[in-house]
């Protein structure tokens, strides 16, 4: 029987940090497996090649955000996107992805077969809008967790009235000269602290303006060990030896965050006044009322957002919005804040699965309904695996032991002569929210039904802990009792 062109044994949804990663993990542990990868994108990189806005960078260690299979040597632990984008292409080079990427094509639907234990993939071409049809017997998204479309943006009050720009970082227009201007960033996550300082090399002068504070900790741009080390010592070695104490930190921060929060609450906030000078109001704009990683950490390298304002040329203003004005915004307090730009640094757009349409045998797929397997599949949807990265950690930690473990369940399929892997439960899974995480745009996912539930008991839970998901993805029994295989 002649193979069909758009027919594989595996398809990969995305083509950012996690799907080129799946790629990589599938040529290295199921070799004789084909595979595409459709990414609605003419390039790859995701988020790396999406987000454009000055500063740019990841907000967690490379040693952690990078593959475990290919060493990060970049002196900087703390990356700019360029250099991850870089670090992505490279690693597709290396294992030779690209010709295996359907870029332009976007996924709009996917329907499973149990007749012919056949997944087919309603796809869309970017720009000649002609549909495109893929088949394959295991599905793998990577698509990730918010909207590329367009980012979250406040309703504001008046915001017609204003005459200069506004911006959302997500939709960073290459032209954007901001010399000499005064800049205004709404926001205090992640996104805000990298842009306030960056901003700062032209700017006159960048405010940003929060509604409450946020946990920021500076840390160390390079790597925690002796640079003669690092020179002396393979680059896997090294590499490994970076990842597993950057790992260790992680784990102990988090774990005392838990169970001390008061004393951590109590250290993040000196690590910031001690890099401020000493008149600051530590209190209204570095004192958070919610408990450390009861949100995720602002990391700013080499305490370079401190340092800016230090030096007179960032600020922080704490307050909220009554309306924005022809000039800028006004204030609840009364002040006005003028600006020549507005940048909406307010979030992202959530959504599971790229916003893709699912059907089970003719069935659709409610998402409001699901219950997670392992953090990583959905309860009785076959032959499907998805990435959801830590709360509390690097996104591609779990990334890379979710491909692991995917490739261990095409293996164990194929090797008994199967078809299907497939999470079941004979009895019924009482539903809890999939995160004991509450920043905005997960609160405005829950609310929303977008997101699937978690069970109580293991193994219907997202775990948050990457030593545990280590051990078990890695070397824990597929065949648990809930693992079926047809």
């Amino acid at each position: 029987m002649k193979k069909l062109d758009n027919h594989f044994d595996v398809i990969i949804m995305g083509a950012g940090l996690s799907g080129i990663g799946a790629a990589c993990h599938l040529k290295r542990q199921c070799p004789d497996k084909t595979f595409a990868i459709l990414e609605a994108r003419s390039s790859m990189g995701g988020t790396w090649d999406l987000f454009r806005y000055p500063g740019i960078r990841s907000d967690s260690d490379m040693y952690t955000l990078g593959y475990n299979f290919k060493p990060w040597t970049n002196p900087k632990s703390i990356a700019d996107g360029p250099d991850i984008l870089n670090y992505i292409k490279e690693t597709a080079n290396e294992y030779r992805i690209e010709s295996s990427i359907r870029y332009e094509t976007k996924v709009k639907e996917a329907h499973w077969d149990s007749s012919s234990n056949t997944w087919t993939i309603k796809c869309e071409h970017v720009k000649t809008k002609k549909e495109v049809t893929y088949t394959c017997h295991y599905l793998h998204s990577c698509l990730g967790y918010y909207k590329y479309e367009n980012g979250f943006t406040p309703d504001f009050k008046g915001k017609e009235k204003y005459k200069g720009t506004i911006i959302h970082p997500q939709l960073w227009p290459e032209d954007l000269d901001y010399t000499d201007k005064e800049v205004l960033v709404i926001g205090s996550g992640a996104t805000a602290v990298t842009l306030v300082p960056a901003m700062t090399d032209k700017a006159k002068h960048v405010t940003m303006l929060q509604r409450s504070p946020t946990y920021v900790v500076s840390v160390p741009n390079k790597s925690l060990f002796p640079k003669k080390l690092n020179e002396l010592l393979p680059d896997n070695i090294m590499y490994n030896i970076n990842r597993t104490a950057h790992v260790g930190i992680t784990i102990l921060q988090y774990s005392l965050s838990r169970n001390q929060p008061n004393m951590m609450k109590n250290f993040f906030i000196n690590n910031a006044k001690k890099q401020l000078p000493s008149d600051y109001d530590i209190q209204t704009h570095f004192t958070p009322k919610y408990q450390p990683w009861d949100e995720r950490l602002c990391a700013v390298p080499n305490g370079d957002l401190f340092k800016a304002i230090k030096k007179g040329k960032a600020s922080i203003v704490t307050d909220q919005i009554d309306t924005f004005t022809k000039d800028g915004v006004l204030l609840k307090s009364g002040k006005e804040l003028k600006a020549d730009i507005i940048i909406t640094a307010t979030g992202l757009e959530v959504q599971m699965l790229g916003g893709i349409k699912a059907f089970i045998d003719g069935e659709a797929y409610n998402p409001k309904e699901a219950i997670i397997y392992k953090g990583m599949m959905i309860k009785d949807v076959p032959n499907f695996v998805f990435v959801f990265g830590y709360t509390n950690a690097s996104w591609t930690l779990r990334a890379d032991l979710v491909s692991t473990y995917f490739c261990r369940l095409i293996n164990e399929t194929e090797k008994n002569g199967k078809k299907t892997f497939v999470a079941k439960s004979a009895k019924k899974i009482e539903p809890k929210p999939m995160f004991d995480f509450q920043p905005g745009y997960i609160k405005r996912a829950m609310e929303a039904g977008i997101l699937p539930s978690q069970g109580a008991k293991e193994p219907w839970t997202l775990k948050q802990n990457y030593l545990v998901d280590l051990v078990e993805m890695n070397f824990g029994k597929l065949k648990d009792g809930y693992m079926k295989f047809y």
